[in-house]
């Protein structure tokens, strides 16, 4: 699905400069759970940037299903993440004044679903991490393992073949994080694949493979269990 090659990216100011990806190698195969480790400074948010699509790189390859992405301009990349990759932060990202299903609602809109489907895309999004009943609650009414539930529905609603989750257990203590994790871990059992940067020995433990960073490049990989798909 994935395959980073030589991949470069460079902060510049008048008086510094910070290389964020030191010619970058990495590939991901449909279906892997993928977990991203390394220090602060390392290069993991700004890999996971790129990866959604969100910034491009100053040089190198970035092939996503086999097409070259890394010159595509912003509407391209626009198009082609707003088909594909979903994501799932640290902060939960919630729009305060917008109820859970209105939340989840969001990347359907911008893709312009009709109305019927979208109500049958949000409530099926939200009966499988169990929040229907919270559907016209507020963010600010719910837990925060509550809305980071509600941001997994969220990313998962156009069905994206990629999730990038960013620490997606950081602000959640043992319990809630532990759902979570298990969340993802169904997704990914059900095909989509997942690169998950996250901090925690714990979670990582839940990929196939933990790659790790440093100074914005590979150092090493463990490789934890074998990728078994089975088409659902």
């Amino acid at each position: 699905m994935i395959k980073i090659t030589e991949l470069e990216k460079i902060y510049r100011t008048e008086e510094v400069e910070t290389v964020a990806l030191n010619k970058m190698e990495l590939e991901v195969k449909e279906h892997e759970f993928v977990a991203i480790m390394g220090p602060s400074g390392c290069g993991k948010s700004t890999l996971l940037n790129i990866l959604g699509m969100l910034d491009e790189p100053d040089s190198g390859s970035f092939l996503f299903n086999g097409v070259e992405v890394a010159k595509f301009n912003e509407n391209k990349r626009s198009n082609l993440r707003k088909a594909n990759i979903g994501f799932v932060f640290q902060s939960f990202n919630l729009i305060d004044e917008l109820t859970v299903f209105e939340n989840v609602e969001l990347p359907l809109l911008y893709n312009k679903v009709r109305s019927a489907e979208r109500k049958f895309r949000v409530e099926a999004a939200l009966e499988r991490v169990q929040m229907m009943h919270r559907r016209n609650h507020f963010p600010s009414q719910l837990s925060g393992g509550q809305q980071q539930r509600v941001a997994v529905a969220r990313a998962v609603v156009n069905n994206p073949k990629l999730i990038l989750a960013d620490e997606p257990t950081g602000n959640l203590d043992s319990k809630n994080g532990q759902e979570v994790m298990q969340l993802l871990i169904s997704l990914n059992e059900k095909g989509t694949t997942i690169i998950m940067v996250t901090h925690s020995e714990h979670d990582s433990r839940y990929a196939h493979r933990i790659v790790y960073m440093l100074d914005g490049k590979t150092v090493t990989e463990n490789f934890l269990k074998e990728l078994v798909y089975v088409a659902q």
